[in-house]
């Protein structure tokens, strides 16, 4: 479900781009005019922003806003405005080239992705960089993140709700006695949690609670500072709660001392359109104030702007 404000009445494309071009030029840019736009369009009207633009003015849209905006604003409308499954490409190859590779972007994108958009993802990332998004994630990581990432990357999972009740049982046993022997790359572990359905992890991993007394979750923070172990608590928790993932991203990008922008936007970028609403109720159950409130809080000017109309927040 998607928060984002969308107008009853939208104007037609030549209208957006010919407005966005006007906010372009002149002395300064008007920066509200950007957002009142690209704020509140889906991303099917961006993309046929984007062409528009294109088409009459022979320049790429999302140039024009590199040329003009700058710093966070600018990152947080070009990241919302590129097509989900161009930015997740984006993001994925940002992830591969700094450096320290960002094993949790990979991951997050890997596993809160529908398998068709996961697929789209993968096209994308073909299509901008002329390799393989596989062939990046196995090149840039080693040891036990790679064990679980390019197989994370690679997955296209049944998407449906059937459940195998006795497979559950089964490979909730495996996994126990895997993690009670510490063996958290072990293969049975990473083939059980990256080719799954959703619904049969979950179910999975309900019995495993049921039967064995503990979330799993719980059992793997046996070492709390093991890093592949962190990341392979997020990947089951985006796998089968990732409003919840989501949550914490923010909490933590919002309570640093000094914000990191560079989460907050892309959890904001990437899930307006998609579950901001359960995201935000997740967010005040466990913090006790809005996100909005949060946010406004924590950021300032067009950045604010940009991103409290992107979670679809009225005056906060």
């Amino acid at each position: 479900m998607a928060t984002l404000k969308v107008p009853a009445h939208v104007p037609a494309p030549s209208e957006d781009a010919e407005q966005l071009r006007k906010a372009f030029e002149g002395w300064g840019t008007n920066e509200q005019l950007i957002i009142d736009i690209l704020a509140h369009r889906n991303a099917a009207q961006r993309n046929l922003i984007r062409k528009t633009y294109r088409e009459a003015y022979g320049e790429d849209l999302l140039k024009s806003l590199d040329e003009e905006l700058s710093s966070d604003f600018e990152r947080a409308v070009v990241l919302f405005t590129l097509d989900p499954a161009e930015r997740d490409a984006f993001l994925a190859h940002e992830a591969t080239k700094r450096f320290t590779s960002s094993h949790w972007v990979l991951m997050e994108i890997a596993c809160t992705r529908s398998s068709h958009e996961l697929f789209d993802v993968r096209k994308a990332y073909h299509d901008l960089y002329k390799k393989s998004l596989e062939e990046d994630v196995a090149h840039h990581t080693k040891g036990g993140y790679r064990k679980l990432l390019v197989p994370l990357v690679s997955a296209f999972r049944y998407q449906g709700e059937e459940v195998n009740m006795t497979l559950a049982r089964s490979e909730a046993k495996i996994l126990r006695e895997k993690i009670s022997d510490k063996q958290y790359s072990d293969e049975e572990v990473i083939r059980i949690v990256t080719t799954r359905s959703k619904a049969q992890l979950n179910a999975t991993l309900n019995h495993y609670n049921t039967a064995f007394g503990n979330a799993i979750n719980k059992d793997l923070k046996a070492d709390p500072e093991d890093e592949f172990l962190k990341l392979l608590r997020a990947a089951i928790k985006c796998l089968t709660v990732p409003e919840k993932y989501f949550e914490k991203v923010l909490r933590q990008a919002i309570n640093k001392l000094g914000t990191d922008e560079w989460a907050l936007t892309r959890v904001v970028a990437t899930r307006a359109e998609v579950d901001m609403v359960r995201i935000k109720e997740e967010y005040q159950r466990r913090n006790s104030v809005t996100l909005e409130k949060a946010i406004a809080g924590d950021t300032s000017g067009d950045y604010e702007k940009m991103l409290l109309a992107l979670i679809g927040a009225g005056d906060v």
